[in-house]
């Protein structure tokens, strides 16, 4: 994880972790996507995918997250307060590891690790306390956005709670390409999706089993 230059102005910032991210949406979840955002996360040595402040806040655009005019706002504000947006950074890579050890725990039916639990409870405790009903809208609106560097953790983690206590949360699923790690909420009308696409990991399968098929067949002749 690195820090932010302060010789490089905010937006010019920004703009390059735009240009630099390389990220894929659609797992179907807001929470699901921020988990993606480590590539080959099943394996030994996952790819950090927002390897800085300004790419996080560069996920949360893409993303909609946060409203364009937040993200800005934050943008600033990390740049001259580099040390406390290093510390954000840090908590939304641990927010997103114990997301995806939740998930991964619960497709591959097993217990999920009590200290990612308590990191989530945290996480969701801290994000409820900026949530307030706006009562001219009746609706819920983040507050104190602008100034908190660890705002976009906020609506991630309202996802995560939305998901869990909903029927969707039967249908969360990680691609059976090991190690691709990748979660997914199955929309399929037979629930039978297993990859991330086939034209990564379910390509990569298909060739695996024609390999070994053909491997095992006698020789001609």
């Amino acid at each position: 994880m690195s820090a932010i230059s302060s010789s490089h102005p905010p937006d010019v910032a920004l703009q390059s972790a735009l240009g630099e991210l390389n990220v894929e949406f659609g797992a179907g979840h807001l929470c699901l996507d921020f988990a993606n955002t480590a590539d080959w996360h099943a394996s030994a040595q996952p790819i950090e995918l927002i390897p800085s402040y300004m790419h996080l806040l560069a996920w949360a655009q893409l993303r909609e997250a946060l409203a364009t005019e937040t993200i800005q706002s934050l943008a600033d504000l990390a740049t001259h307060h580099p040390a406390d947006a290093l510390d954000a950074l840090a908590r939304a890579i641990a927010l997103r590891e114990a997301i995806y050890g939740v998930f991964s725990a619960r497709h591959r039916e097993r217990s999920a690790n009590p200290a990612n639990l308590a990191l989530i409870n945290e996480e969701l405790q801290h994000a409820f306390d900026h949530l307030h009903l706006n009562g001219g809208l009746l609706a819920w609106e983040w507050q104190e956005t602008q100034e908190s560097l660890d705002a976009p953790l906020w609506p991630i983690v309202q996802s995560m709670a939305d998901l869990l206590t909903s029927s969707d949360v039967g249908r969360v699923r990680e691609c059976a390409g090991d190690p691709c790690g990748w979660l997914f909420l199955d929309t399929s009308r037979n629930r039978s999706r297993r990859w991330c696409s086939m034209e990564s990991c379910g390509n990569r399968a298909k060739a695996r089993r024609h390999y070994e098929r053909t491997r095992s067949m006698p020789p001609r002749g």
